[in-house]
């Protein structure tokens, strides 16, 4: 039975932390952003975010974005820099057409810094990827 279910898999959805300068305080932020890569458009996009470790775990974060057009991208969150140094995790569903869809994105602690950094696509902005 568990063999019949056809669970399709998630391409062309990316998150990816930014480090952006606010362009109030001119200090360089961390965001999070939902980047659609694919022709089509997504609806009702859910994500659910959280940071932890062994010893912290923040508290979860629900965002909802009604619509992202293909070949979007939608900002999420703001990421302090005390949340870099646990894992971050992102769960994201959402349908595209009539079929819904999800997929987990982490972010191993640590590995958001500048060191990481790489052009994004369709962004044009320098950032860390999961894809």
């Amino acid at each position: 039975m568990k063999k019949d279910i056809h669970i399709p898999k998630v391409e062309d959805v990316f998150v990816a932390v930014v480090q952006e300068q606010h362009p109030e305080y001119k200090t360089d932020d961390w965001n999070a952003y939902i980047i659609n890569n694919k022709d089509v458009d997504l609806d009702t996009i859910l994500i659910v975010s959280k940071g932890y470790s062994e010893e912290k775990v923040t508290p979860v974060m629900r965002h909802t974005i009604k619509h992202l057009p293909a070949r979007s991208y939608s900002k999420i969150e703001f990421m302090q820099n005390d949340v870099l140094k646990l894992n971050n995790e992102f769960k994201i569903t959402f349908f595209e057409g009539n079929q819904m869809l999800d997929k987990i994105y982490l972010f191993r602690k640590n590995t958001i810094n500048v060191k990481a950094l790489q052009t994004i696509p369709l962004m044009q902005l320098k950032g860390v990827l999961v894809k």
